[in-house]
């Protein structure tokens, strides 16, 4: 390591004198495979612009022969907007995106040596399911037993281990799992979808990550290409990536071997999507000639924080070790939090968040609410209403699943791919052209039986419907026909040809005239597109502004759209999707056994693991404060169940264990600070472990215990005013008990 730091001594580098010396190495290390195990807050993204700066700057790559690969389109946004500001130039040049928005990239070049269209359709979810849809009633199945979501997730499942149809259906042993899950004829389906998908010119989510492996796996020239071009690979979040993702890393990789993997095996969190962690545990295996650095300084967190982090994931057995530190304040110590209910828990968190506030002069931006499950939000949302504390969901509904979106989303895509058959199916009969669904069906079984292209059967309506149905269709074909024309009119451009198709289909008129306010909300909501489509037109950072650019884009946006991001609120959201963000204040809630760690994870050591990297990652959210709580009751499935705290919370350091104990027999006098009404127990089984009593003469106190010796019920009560815990027999006691 000394060596590298000493080679960038002669090198005008300023952009690297605010890098620390593991960060430095990791950097100027660019030639041959490295690994940068990346703690938390250690300032990945920092090390991986600075190196794509580094490799255009130093070592004189061309833009092109640079490949980054992130997660998120935000990511990929902010590492450019880095890279340039470092080295004062545009670099849009470098193949910097997520895997989806790069590898779609390379498929739009090489679509035709796979059998695709150049400007091929992607199917989202909801595409995907209705094509499945209008599988199961052609097979004339039970859409009960054979459900849209769940053949979906099957097909996809087989996708990413790189089992194909004919695969599937050539295996006995999936066969058997099929009947066995009373589902013998999926191998059927998932046929027939890939063959209707193919006919279509469409390709879902996870073909643009099969087809690159295809394309790459297959065709030696292709390959070739792109192994010369791409000189360095920078993968990002590498933890996160999936056998069919590496593997494709692995062959671009080959003939320069410069590949740069950055990542956490502790935040490894999305097994369920196919993310698999032996990748960057097995990475110094695949790769035995490699360089690994440890960035371990957190600049995040408090000390408490990162020292409560470290514990915690010392308990995992498999990971790559390091000793995550900073140079951080101390902090305040962990506050683990105990209530009665789920509905006292959310009331407690939403108090502490205004004195927090208040005592702190905090903006609410500044707090999140952090749970397991969505279906956890319901209690603090009301809570923040009864306060009138703004709020935002993460992973609420998005801009782009809109009905009217999708809608003219469809007819843009069906301009650009006739053979679009679930974008024909939305815009056929919208506005209405009295094609109903019979005649939709009509079509569907004579492209079967025909074996004729969607687009050319409709050209040849007057050939299989009568008059008013044909009249209809043909109307229908020459309204696309003159929109596709603009496709190729040179004063034309994607925003001109959709505010066309917008107003002449009669979309935007039908959404006018309904003047409900939800009515006017859609017509809206349209303007908005059209607005979005105009900024990409007019943007000159875009090496594209056609329309199949920007559906492209679309088709690959993952992230939430809110029309008030910039706005001072609270945010709710669960982990999985608080993973690379941080907050000054992160409540962690329903720290409960069977919440967190989920029920379902504690038959498996590794999924059990999963779920403690997942508690990792919510800890290392919080800069200045981490409040940690659990309910003693929730109703969950409908009934009230006595939970138990959560395991993961002994796996905290002893030291903030004692620290937060002490909070736990306070946090109930805090919150009852404004509320002091206390009535007489008439009867002591009502009391619960949880429940503040008031004594006559050690004042007020917390039950945290009820004993029942001989007949004689007893409870330990932990009391304020340095009075501590005193057994009490309630007979006896005359309790009064908080209201």
């Amino acid at each position: 390591m000394a060596n590298l730091i000493e080679q960038t001594a002669a090198i005008d580098t300023s952009y690297l004198n605010e890098l620390n010396e593991q960060q430095r190495a990791a950097v100027i290390h660019t030639e041959g495979p490295s690994l940068v195990v990346a703690g938390a807050g250690s300032g990945k993204t920092k090390v991986l612009t600075t190196k794509i700066a580094y490799l255009l700057k130093e070592k004189r790559a061309t833009a092109s022969q640079i490949l980054a690969l992130t997660f998120t389109n935000k990511a990929a946004a902010e590492m450019r907007h880095r890279i340039e500001r470092m080295i004062g130039k545009n670099v849009q040049a470098v193949w910097l995106g997520t895997f989806h928005s790069i590898f779609i990239r390379l498929l739009r070049l090489e679509a035709n040596s796979l059998g695709y269209p150049t400007y091929f359709s992607v199917y989202d979810a909801d595409d995907s399911k209705s094509l499945l849809k209008q599988i199961i009633k052609e097979l004339d199945l039970s859409d009960q037993i054979y459900k849209p979501t769940l053949l979906l997730s099957r097909i996809s499942h087989a996708k990413n281990r790189l089992v194909t149809a004919a695969i599937y259906n050539d295996n006995p042993h999936y066969r058997e799992e099929d009947a066995r899950m009373q589902l013998p004829r999926f191998g059927e389906i998932f046929a027939r979808y890939t063959h209707y998908c193919q006919r279509a010119g469409a390709m879902d989510f996870d073909d643009l990550l099969t087809q690159t492996h295809t394309m790459l796996y297959t065709n030696p020239t292709v390959c070739a290409k792109y192994q010369q071009q791409f000189r360095y690979l920078l993968i990002d979040e590498f933890q996160d990536t999936n056998l069919i993702q590496y593997q494709i890393i692995q062959k671009l990789a080959a003939q320069h071997h410069n590949i740069c993997v950055v990542g956490d095996d502790a935040q490894s969190i999305y097994a369920f999507r196919g993310a698999d962690i032996q990748n960057i545990l097995n990475f110094t295996r695949d790769y035995p000639h490699h360089h690994i650095t440890k960035l371990e300084q957190n600049y995040r967190s408090t000390q408490h924080i990162v020292t409560a982090a470290n514990h915690i994931i010392s308990h995992n057995t498999t990971q790559l070790k390091k000793k995550v530190w900073t140079t951080n304040k101390l902090g305040e110590p962990i506050k683990i939090i105990k209530t009665r209910s789920d509905l006292e828990e959310s009331q407690w968190i939403v108090q502490a968040i205004l004195e927090t506030k208040l005592h702190n002069l905090a903006l609410y931006q500044d707090f999140a609410i952090l749970y397991r499950t969505n279906s956890q939000s319901r209690n603090f949302e009301e809570a923040l209403r009864k306060k009138n504390i703004p709020y935002r969901m993460v992973g609420g509904f998005s801009f782009f699943q809109r009905k009217e979106i999708k809608e003219l989303l469809a007819y843009l895509r069906f301009v650009v791919n006739h053979n679009d058959t679930e974008a024909f199916k939305k815009i056929i009969n919208l506005p209405k052209r009295g094609i109903g669904l019979s005649t939709l069906e009509k079509i569907g079984t004579l492209t079967n039986e025909k074996k004729l292209p969607l687009w050319e059967l409709l050209g040849k309506a007057e050939d299989f419907f009568r008059a008013p149905t044909a009249e209809a269709i043909l109307r229908f074909v020459a309204f696309i026909k003159t929109a596709s024309l603009k496709l190729t009119t040179a004063e034309e451009n994607a925003y001109t040809i959709a505010n066309y198709i917008a107003k002449e289909s009669g979309l935007l008129k039908q959404l006018y005239e309904d003047q409900t306010v939800e009515g006017l909300a859609r017509y809206e909501h349209i303007q908005e597109l059209l607005s979005s489509l105009k900024q990409f037109v007019d943007d000159p950072n875009n090496e594209d502004n056609s329309l199949a650019s920007f559906l492209q884009t679309v088709a690959l946006m993952t992230q939430e759209y809110e029309d008030d991001t910039s706005k001072d609120k609270v945010t709710l959201m669960t982990i999985h999707a608080a993973k690379g963000l941080e907050f000054k204040y992160i409540y962690m809630v329903g720290m409960e056994e069977g919440l967190f760690p989920s029920a379902r994870m504690l038959g498996n050591q590794e999924e059990l693991e999963e779920e403690r990297r997942l508690f990792y990652v919510a800890v290392t959210r919080a800069q200045l404060q981490l409040t940690l709580s659990y309910a003693l009751s929730r109703y969950r499935f409908g009934k009230l169940m006595a939970m138990r705290p959560s395991r993961f919370l002994k796996e905290i350091s002893l030291e903030e264990s004692t620290a937060s104990s002490n909070k736990i027999a306070t946090a109930a006098t805090q919150r009852t600070a404004a509320a002091t009404q206390f009535m007489p127990c008439n009867n002591v089984t009502t009391l619960r472990v949880g429940h503040m009593v008031r004594h006559t003469h050690f004042g007020k106190g917390l039950i945290i215990q009820l004993l029942a010796t001989e007949g004689k019920r007893k409870a330990v009560i932990r009391f304020s005013n340095n009075v501590g815990e005193k057994t009490l027999l309630l007979n006896y006691a005359k309790l009064e008990l908080l209201i």
